[in-house]
């Protein structure tokens, strides 16, 4: 099930195979007729229902009266996905679906080619990331690993140079000359890396604070940090 006008948007835009879609009578505006349409091009089935039977589907859930049923969405394998990449970010122990919903769309705004989560500590794709991403699940591969210290060993044999975020790291993230193709690696809530990750970085890099709160919420740094790759490796679109 997918709820919200954008990422049922953005679900019709990727082409993910959807059963139907429900729309709220009385809901109208641009981005309703948007999905209407798109529903159509698609042969999608929509009906129309009374904005109660939505609350109730989405058992409280915010839905902006656009609900899609269709396939979960799975995890992508990660040799499928590292072959052309030139940015990954790995995440060790992200539990919110807030906030990994959040990253999910830094990430891809920033022009990273896949997620990559632990198996274990790591929140399910559920309609609540979905939702936080805007969209952004359907185009990003979130890519699911057993142990995240083999992997980055992994990528480092194939190239990689990996920088994780820590607020000991003893390199300033604005400073750092980034390798590419990169792996930045977050840490979880509260929690930051996990020492055993730790070891596997090649560099660790930390956001300079300026009041007395130590550290940012890690989808806030994500953004930093990506887009200070980005800056350095692709011109941003205007």
């Amino acid at each position: 099930m997918t709820l919200g006008i954008n990422a049922v948007r953005e679900a019709l835009r990727a082409g993910r195979p959807l059963d139907k879609v429900l729309i709220a009578k009385g809901a109208s505006g641009p981005r309703i007729q948007e999905i209407i349409d798109l529903c159509r091009a698609q042969s999608v089935p929509v009906r129309f229902e009374p904005r109660d039977a939505l609350d109730r589907t989405s058992k409280g859930v915010a839905h902006q009266g656009v609900i899609a049923f269709g396939a979960a969405h799975g995890y992508a394998v990660l040799e499928d996905v590292i072959a052309d990449a030139r940015l990954l970010v790995v995440l060790d122990g992200v539990e919110d679906p807030h906030n990994l919903g959040a990253i999910i769309r830094t990430a891809h705004a920033a022009g990273a080619s896949a997620i990559v989560v632990p198996d274990r500590r790591s929140a399910p794709l559920t309609e609540t990331v979905e939702r936080a991403s805007a969209g952004a699940l359907a185009y990003l591969p979130v890519a699911r690993v057993t142990n995240i210290s083999r992997t980055l060993e992994l990528l480092k044999a194939k190239s990689f140079w990996v920088y994780g975020l820590d607020e000991r790291g003893p390199e300033l993230y604005g400073e750092v000359q980034y390798a590419t193709p990169s792996v930045f690696v977050l840490g979880g809530e509260g929690k930051g890396l996990h020492e055993g990750v730790r070891k596997h970085c090649d560099v660790l890099v930390r956001i300079p604070m300026a009041g007395e709160v130590s550290s940012l919420n890690v989808s806030v740094a994500a953004g930093i940090v990506l887009f200070e790759w980005r800056s350095r490796n692709k011109p941003l679109r205007s």
